[in-house]
């Protein structure tokens, strides 16, 4: 790379003013218009995949919390979704010349990185394939990067950046700083981002009936951060007010301790080029085996060893709605985005929803990847406020554990079916229950929303009960007398599970 084949000094485009974020319905829009359209033309929710929209929520959130930070509940309920949103415009434009993505100081870039190797763009995305690697669909293939991609993909690689050989570790901006070097002295692989984590943390917001309403819900108070452990250096101020120009820097110090610095890791040190991007690690936080977790991760740290929620292909979000609001009951996970926002609502009587998402990544010798299995996941539940409390909270435990037992019963049938014929059918009633699961989500918002009425809860159940038969019929033919025999041998039985006494164990 030639130094004159990289991007120009004078300052162009501005996310403040240039559109660049994914709205739905509304295609690309800029930073100004997320925050000045209000009432019903204000934009319903952001678009791109699932971490494209936990790396713009965090982008959001960090502008909103240097933009004001409520002290309390009471702080928070004055200020709305409305005053929020001024007070951003406010700080947007007292910040304006430093949302820059090209210039001498170009947003969240590190100037001094130039020295590190071009990486193209289409490297470092995670669905996109380069090298040796097959592209099976147009979907995996190469694309040219306009200036809003670009804008995006800086966003993203913040947090999210796979784990690898890919960043140029050669070049080291701290002095004495071997973070970035092996046990032989060489430069070393690059870490996972902080918020994709080894296989890809499951993420979880609220949600309101706009973004403005969205950012209002999720920003965090002086109270809330008083009680947060993870970050001693409290909220922080935001890297485009106090940029960080090595990877132990006082400056890349404070982040790491900071809310801030989660919500804006800078995990990788980036400066854009004409075809690419030089790019090396940054900033290596604290993990959740070190006791640390983005807010919007659900952590349990009462074990030996801490656990968090990862994303699971195999497994809807939606199905985790127990362990994310485990703080209602048991209190094993915790998620800290979850429990302090939705307990100040308590008194609101407000529908909120719960999105939930991410990416799982495969991991072979340091290196991070999408294997065939891996994919993108998310799914949102909406909740009634007046409804929460214990009985709604022990109702839906009573009830996720029906189902995953009605899944087990999928599971066994089908195996019994094939075994009674003697038939090779190992990998069938995994897909069985897989699908059990997938004919269960269109009508689990209904169960969320029964939770608090023990009859509405009673006349769901046949819903459930008939597909677990649905799904037997459809994996276990009975079109021959061997068939026949076989199939009524294990035909699910569904009585204990539709007459129930209501929260006893069964």
């Amino acid at each position: 790379m030639k130094a004159n084949d990289d991007c120009h000094t004078e300052p162009r485009f501005n996310l403040i003013e240039e559109p660049w974020i994914p709205v739905v319905d509304a295609g690309l829009v800029s930073l100004r218009l997320i925050f000045t359209r209000t009432g019903s033309d204000a934009y319903r929710g952001l678009g791109g995949n699932p971490v494209q929209k936990i790396a713009l929520t965090k982008l959001l959130l960090a502008i909103a919390q240097s933009a004001y930070t409520p002290q309390d509940d009471q702080d928070w309920k004055e200020l709305g979704a409305q005053g929020l949103a001024s007070a951003c415009i406010a700080y947007l434009e007292k910040w304006h010349d430093a949302f820059y993505l090209y210039g001498e100081k170009p947003f969240l870039q590190v100037t001094a990185i130039k020295a590190a190797k071009v990486q193209s763009f289409g490297a470092v995305v995670a669905e996109v394939a380069t090298g040796n690697t097959t592209i099976l669909t147009q979907y995996n293939a190469e694309k040219s990067f306009t200036d809003a991609d670009k804008a995006m993909l800086l966003i993203q690689l913040m947090g999210f950046g796979f784990g690898g050989k890919k960043t140029d570790n050669s070049v080291v901006l701290s002095a004495g700083y071997l973070e970035k070097m092996n046990d032989k002295g060489k430069p070393s692989s690059g870490k996972p981002g902080p918020s994709l984590g080894f296989m890809g943390f499951l993420h979880s917001f609220l949600i309101g009936k706009n973004i403005q309403e969205t950012i209002w819900f999720n920003l965090l108070q002086r109270n809330h951060l008083d009680d947060m452990p993870y970050y001693p250096n409290g909220l922080g101020v935001a890297p485009w007010e106090d940029m960080p120009f090595g990877e132990a820097c006082a400056s890349a110090e404070r982040l790491k301790s900071s809310l801030m610095g989660r919500l804006l890791p800078l995990s990788r040190f980036m400066l854009l080029a004409e075809d690419g991007l030089h790019y090396s690690e940054g900033l290596a936080h604290p993990g959740y085996m070190d006791g640390v977790v983005d807010p919007s991760v659900a952590v349990d740290f009462s074990a030996k060893k801490p656990r968090v929620l990862w994303v699971d292909p195999e497994k809807r979000p939606w199905r985790s709605l127990t362990s994310l609001l485990s703080f209602m009951g048991d209190r094993k996970f915790d998620c800290y985005q979850l429990r302090f926002n939705l307990t100040r609502l308590h008194h609101e009587p407000k529908t909120v929803g719960i999105w939930s998402g991410g990416l799982r990544v495969s991991n072979n010798a340091g290196e991070q990847y999408l294997s065939g299995s891996d994919d993108y996941v998310d799914s949102v539940v909406f909740l009634n406020i007046a409804d929460l409390g214990d009985i709604w909270y022990s109702n839906l435990q009573n009830e996720m554990n029906q189902l995953d037992l009605l899944s087990k019963t999928v599971y066994g049938r089908v195996m019994g079916y094939f075994k009674a014929q003697q038939m090779d059918g190992k990998d069938i009633p995994a897909q069985a229950s897989n699908i059990f699961w997938q004919l269960c989500e269109p009508i689990f918002q209904d169960l969320v929303s029964a939770c608090d009425d023990e009859s509405s809860l009673h006349a769901l159940r046949p819903n459930f009960a008939r597909i677990v038969h649905q799904v037997y019929d459809l994996f276990c033919p009975k079109d021959t007398a061997r068939q026949i025999d076989a199939w009524a041998k294990n035909k699910p039985d569904t009585r204990k599970y539709l007459n129930f006494n209501h929260g006893a164990s069964q």
